[in-house]
Parts: C-alpha cells; structure tokens; sequence
C-alpha cells in the first residue's frame, strides 16, 4: 500500500547541508529477514533520523528525490547501503524483499544512463539496466529490443516452486506446518504460502486489523523445509487474506522488482472479507505474480464468484520501476500462480451419493460435477473454465485427493452440523504460462485446525537465467544499430480514431471505446499530457488505458478509453453542472501532438442526488426535464418554508423507501445481509427501476438490494448526518441525548431519513438469530455511510471509525417505530 499524507506527520527536520547522508542499516541480527521494512538512517551535521519504510516503488522513488537533494549533487542518484556508493535505483530495485540487498557493488560510473547511451561500455547486469527508473527515450528502446532478442542471451533453469494454500476459519495456529510444508524430501527454491480466513472478527473485517497475521507468519517461518535456509521476500495481508513469499537465501539476490497489491470485492465492492491479494516479482530474468484469492461462498453463487475473479484482474495494478510504463496486470506475468479458497462447488449430487463417491475414491466420476467441471450440463470451476467465463488459459493438475471441504474442527469427519455441507474442492491451485510442470497436488489430512484441509502443489518452473557474455553482445548490436539511426526522422503515429462519443451512460455502469496508434518509421513514446492550467490529462470520469507507452518501427498498440461515473463526478453530471466533453492530448517524445475529442450523453440518476433534490422530485428522475433536476440539485441545505410553498416535499425519497421496504418486507430474515456483495448486472437493473419506474417491484437478489442501498448512501453528495455535524457527533458518541440534539438539528428531509434507516435497523435486529445481525456488524457498516467526514478532512483513523459506529449504535439500541 502507499503510504499517504494521512498516514505521517512531521515531527523531526533533518537539514539537506554538508554531510547529509541517506543510509540503509542493515545489522547481521536481521540478515535473515530480508523481507523486514527497510530501515534508514538519515543524518545531517547536527541531526539525525532513522525511518521503517515498506519495499515498494514509492520507497524507490522517495530515495531518489532524498538523493537529489544533496547537495554538491546535480541529477546525482547515490545513495549509501553498507558503506558502498550505489545508484538508488539499481540499489533498491534489486531487494528480494523490504530490505535492500544489492546483487552486486558497483560504483555509480558502472551503471548511470550516460554509460548505457555508450557503445563501447557495457553493464554486466541486466536486470540493473532495466530497473533504471529514470528513462529516456533510448533507454526505452533499448530495454524493448533487449526483450525481444531475450531467446538469444538466456537460458531456462528449473527452480522447485511449492504452492500452498489454507482456510484456516480463523483459528491460531495450534500444530506444526511442517506435514504440508516439509513433507518432500528435497527443499523447494521459493515457497508461495496463502491463507484465508486469517481472522473473522469483526475488528478485522472493519478495521483490517489482526494479531493472528503474525501468529501464522511465526508457524510458516517455523515450518519451512529445515534442509535450506530462506529468506522473507514479502508478506501482504487483506483482512483474513494472507500471502507469504520466501526464497532460499542463496536465491535471494537473483529477486528484483518485488510488489504487492490488494483487491477487496465484498461489500459494494470494496470490502477485503472477500477478494485478493498478490506478489509480483522477477526471478532472474523472469516475471512471476502469485494471487491469493477468496471468492464468494454458497454452491449457489457460482455467478458471483466468476465477477470477483474478473474484478481482481482488472483491478490488481502493479506498479512499474519505470515511471513512463504503465502499470502492469496480472495478465503481463511469464508465470501465473493462483491459489486459494475459490468456493466452487460440487452440484446436482445428494450429499450422501458425493461422500459415497469418495468413500470408494472415484475422485474422476465426482469431479465431473464439479463446479469448475466441464460443459456437462453440471460443474462449476471446470464448467466455468470451459466456458470461458473465469481462469481462462489457465491449468489445474489432475485431482487426486478427496475434497477439502467441510470437516468438523479437530478430525477428519464431514460436517455434521444442521446444514450439513456437501464435501467439495473448494481449495484449489491453478498456473499459466510456459515451461511449469507439476510435480504433485495434494491435500494434507495430517492438519484438522480448520474446517478446510490445507492444499499443497510442487513445480519446477523454467526460469530464464541471463548469460552475460551473450547480453553483452546483444546489448552492443543494439547500440551500434541506434546509432545509425539517430535523428533519421522525426516520430510520428497514425490514429485510428480521433473522436468518440459515449451513448446513454449510467452511474456505475463501465463504457469502453477503442483506437489504434500505429507507428511507422522511427522508435517512440507516447503519452496523454496535461492541458494548459490542468492537473490531469483527462476529466475524473474519464481514463485512458494504457495512458503512456512505447512504440517500436512498424508496430502498433491498442488504446482504451473507458468512461467510468461514480459518486465523485456524478451529482454534476445529473445536475448539468458538467457534461460529458473532454479533449485529450497525446504527446510523441520528440514529435507532435494530436488532439483526440469525447464526448457523451448522460442518463440522470437518482444516485448521486442530494436527499433534498430527490424528496422534491414526485416522478422519476429520468422522466424530469435537465431545467429542473438542475434547479432542485442546487437548492439550498437548510430551506426557508415559503420556498415552494405550493409543492410539500415527500418525508423521504421515494427510491430510498423502495429498497428499504422491499428488503424490510422480503429480507429481515436474510443470512449475511449487509455483508454479502450482489450481482453487478442485478444493481443495474435496481438502478434502473429506481430512476424510471418502469417496474414496481425491485428485480434482484436481497443482497444486491442491500449492495444498492449501501451504495445510494454512499453515493450522496451530502451524507445523511450532513458534514458540518461530523464533528459534534464523534464529540458526544457516548451520550445519547446530546446525540439526539444533534440529530435534531439536521435539516427536515436529512432527520427524516436517519429515523427511518434506524427504526429499519432496528427491525432487522429483532431476526438476528436467523440474520446472524448484531449491533455491532449494522452500527459499522452504517456509520461509516451515514456519518461522513468533510471533504477537507483527513480519512478517519481507527478511533474516528470507532466513534462513528458508537454514535450509530446508541440509536440501535433505543425502541422505535418500524420503517
């Protein structure tokens, strides 16, 4: 994760004067740990400070703006380790984890971007050459025609890759690791190690915060083959999702460009109890992502799980050590790793018939059922992968082993509680990509901590290791032949297309439209660049993916644009305030500018519109002129009662009583409500009814109506509790007739709308035992909607959090009318 202005504060000043130095310290105690937060000791001639920042591009690039600074220094990229003078970018870049462990000592003459412009003078380490951060254009070209001609100066090694995955149920650890990790006779090179369901508690899943992460990461470290020593590249953790990567410590100077990334999909697509997390890095000369990954549950869901696979891929950006590249999907990877609890199911068979199955071992005959099958009119992960509709050019190994899923705590029996759950492969490990096979895939029936077994594969992966002598000869052709072709021509592309128009866009609801770039004669990078006295290339709904890149002679690339609304541009838009229309630059280094046009049409929605626009308004949003969704969007908070003396406001929009009364007549009783994520295509058609009122009756699942309530909260551009009451609320959270001063102090249709989602709280409190609610889980969620910190204010910390759902929970907990 970036570190963020709202996560430090400034205690100390260490002047940049004579003598400033920038060093990593790196004891021999910590030498084992080379996945610890890399420590610097920043001194000055009268001060000194000594900071933890995480391994990442954003520490590389904080070091190198440090360097800059010194002084005496001009463009100097120096910076300190061990007492060596290194380049910060090649130091930094070649950790094999939050420590900084250089592969090798060069001298800053060895490795500046002046020696890789010469033909007569060679870095020996390519990966040192390509993780430059600061790149000009030649560099770029060099570092694409070194990719292409990569076959003529590599070779592939084999390296033993174990893979495991685990539900744990939120259990500590309470037995050795070592019957999954150690359990084959020769070490492996690097241990991929996921975990799910780290911790279920609420402060978790609220606060992301958990004493059980390192509790695991004890039991791993403890459990690792005892034949070879290994060092932590990198840990990541979402909520109860836990990724670890060791590499034996002999390898670990050979790991490079090491990142991580998290993806929640729960709850209104954000919340981290469901998703994934990932570690991407290079090992020698190739690039490896391992994603581990918990999607939705229930044998039902299918649908929902397919959505949270493609919202990790689409969403899981890693940022690149060149800043002009764009960042890089899971897709951009030589190896692809997956793991984890991926929740497909076993269907159409009895629960006894699947246990028979597997009494007698006819793992195969089962397996045709599975929900990962294939087209057979069943399955679901095999069906869904022949479908085409999740892990497409992906493999899994052949399943041996009985299902891994569920199994009373503590033995080997299936769960015999009151719901009984079908045996299934929930637990799973798939590759993709090129030179991987499969030593063995297996479960571990030796651990019974959790519900689930622990699954486990071994690979040997061919790695492509660089040879220097055959580099160095590439390297230098490549050189000689830029040469000659220095200031031939002056760049220039041809577009497919110059203007687009978006039709009928809609909150939330992704549009995308295409072009080509194709070059012609002469190498060149492009990138969309700032107009005149603006911050960005484009307007916030807009994006252009990939947004910079480089083109070699005769090439071309495919450019998206995708136009995307949510709750930060969308009240404009449904007031007319903005339109959709927006010129973008494109910019060749060395060339000229061709200027692209958008635009687009916007269907107004009531998401995005103020509580008062919308108690105002008796039709359907899309049925109401853009005069008049303009004139009640800008009225004023707080209104005089002779201003639209003729018109009586509704008490509460009508959109916000259609969700709440359809989950309060057919959702009280509902398991997981509030918790569980709905289907996108559903919250479309909500959305949809609830701006026209085509239909009378919401289509969708209770879920996807709660995900669409949670979402029209959060989508207002004044939140129910309205921001210049934020503070007095925090103030008085434990005091509810204070609280209850403050709520009567909100405008009419705000107060209004808070006694009417508390009396509907309340009444979902009283089926608790069947809706598994407490006060808690509703007074978190709701808190955090209803009680919203100005824009000018910094995210809230814990406690604020904490405050917020005190303050809501007060009013739980008071008798009062049903909604």
């Amino acid at each position: 994760m970036a570190i963020t202005a709202e996560d430090v504060c400034l205690e100390r000043v260490v002047p940049i004067t004579e003598g400033f130095a920038a060093e990593e310290v790196t004891p021999d105690s910590d030498l084992h740990i080379i996945g610890s937060d890399v420590t610097v000791q920043i001194s000055s001639a009268d001060a000194q400070l000594v900071v933890r920042l995480p391994f990442g591009s954003h520490t590389r690039t904080f070091l190198q703006e440090i360097s800059k600074c010194r002084p005496g220094v001009i463009g100097s990229e120096d910076i300190k380790q061990n007492e060596k003078d290194l380049v910060v970018n090649h130091s930094w870049s070649r950790n094999s984890d939050d420590k900084a462990t250089p592969r090798q000592s060069k001298s800053k003459m060895d490795i500046t971007s002046e020696m890789v412009r010469s033909s007569s003078t060679m870095v020996s380490d390519k990966a040192c050459l390509l993780s430059e951060q600061k790149f000009g254009l030649r560099d770029t070209i060099v570092k694409s025609q070194l990719v292409q001609k990569e076959d003529s100066y590599t070779n592939l090694q084999n390296f033993r890759f174990f893979i495991g995955t685990y539900n744990v149920n939120g259990q500590s650890p309470k037995e050795s690791l070592q019957p999954w990790l150690s359990q084959d006779v020769e070490p492996p090179d690097v241990y991929c190690v996921g975990f799910q369901e780290l911790d279920l508690s609420k402060e978790a899943f609220f606060f992301n915060d958990t004493p059980k992460e390192e509790e695991w990461f004890k039991a791993v470290t403890d459990s690792l083959h005892p034949d070879a020593k290994y060092a932590k590249v990198k840990l990541v953790r979402l909520v109860g999702m836990l990724l670890l990567l060791y590499v034996k410590a002999d390898h670990a100077l050979n790991i490079s460009e090491v990142e991580a990334e998290t993806v929640g999909t729960g709850i209104m697509g954000r919340m981290g109890n469901k998703g994934g997390v990932a570690i991407r890095f290079k090992f020698h000369n190739t690039s490896v992502c391992i994603v581990n990954s918990h999607l939705a549950a229930h044998i039902e869901d299918y649908e929902r799980r397919n959505q949270d696979f493609k919202d990790i891929c689409s969403r899981m950006q890693f940022c690149q050590s060149d800043p002009n590249l764009p960042p890089l999907t899971i897709s951009k990877h030589d190896v692809i790793l997956w793991l984890g609890d991926l929740n497909y199911r076993i269907e159409q068979l009895e629960v006894e018939t699947v246990k028979m199955h597997i009494e007698k071992e006819k793992f195969q005959a089962l397996y045709q059922y599975d929900q990962v099958q294939t087209c057979l009119p069943r399955g679901q992960l095999k069906k869904q992968m022949d479908e085409k509709a999740v892990f497409d050019g992906f493999t899994e190994g052949e399943i041996t082993f009985q299902p891994t899923y569920k199994y009373n705590t503590g033995c080997d029996d299936w769960d015999t509680s009151e719901k009984c759950r079908t045996p299934a492969w929930c637990d799973r490990i798939l590759w993709k990509g090129k030179n991987i096979s499969q030593l063995s895939y297996r479960s571990h029936m030796a651990l019974k901590s959790s519900d689930h077994k622990p699954v486990s594969s071994m690979f040997d992966i061919g790695v492509k290791v660089v040879n220097e002598e055959l580099y160095r000869k590439a390297f230098e052709e490549i050189v000689r032949s830029l040469d000659k072709m220095e200031n031939a021509s002056i760049p220039s592309v041809i577009l497919s297309q110059r203007e687009f128009f978006f039709k009928d866009v809609k909150y939330m609801q992704l549009q995308v439209e295409t072009f080509t770039i194709r070059n012609e004669q002469m190498p060149c990078q492009f990138e969309f660049i700032n107009k005149l006295d603006e911050d960005t290339y484009c307007k916030e709904w807009l994006i252009a993916n990939p947004s910079k890149g480089f083109l070699l002679p005769d090439s071309e690339m495919t450019i998206e644009l995708e136009l995307f609304v949510n709750k930060s541009t969308a009240t404009r838009l449904n007031s007319g305030e903005e339109k959709l229309e927006d010129i973008l630059i494109l910019h060749l280094d060395r060339g000229k500018d061709y200027f692209l046009s958008v635009i687009g049409n916007y269907l107004p929605s009531c998401f995005g519109s103020p509580i008062q626009t919308l108690c105002y308004m008796r039709e359907p949003i899309r049925d109401m002129s853009s005069e008049s969704i303009r004139e009640l969007t800008l009225l004023p908070l707080q209104m005089s009662d002779d201003i639209f003396r003729d018109e009586k406001p509704l008490d509460i929009p009508k959109e916000l009583w259609m969700m709440v009364d359809h989950l309060y007549r057919n959702a009280s009783q509902q398991e997981d409500l509030f918790q569980q994520p709905g289907l996108r295509s559903e919250f479309e058609q909500i959305r949809d009814c609830l701006d026209t009122a085509m239909l009378d009756t919401l289509l969708g699942s209770n879920h996807s109506v709660a995900e669409a309530l949670l979402l029209f909260l959060e989508s207002l551009p004044e939140p129910v509790i309205c921001y210049s009451l934020y503070n007095n609320c925090l103030h008085c959270a434990n005091n509810y007739t204070s609280s209850s001063q403050v709520v009567s102090m909100l405008p009419i249709c705000h107060k209004n709308v808070f006694n009417y989602l508390m009396a509907f709280l309340r009444e979902l409190l009283k089926n608790s035992e069947k809706n598994h609610l407490d006060v808690n889980i509703l007074a978190s969620i709701f808190g955090g909607l209803l009680l919203r910190p100005p824009p000018q204010h910094a995210n809230p910390d814990v406690t604020e959090k904490r405050k917020a759902q005190q303050f809501i929970q007060q009013f739980l907990l008071r008798e009062g009318n049903s909604p």
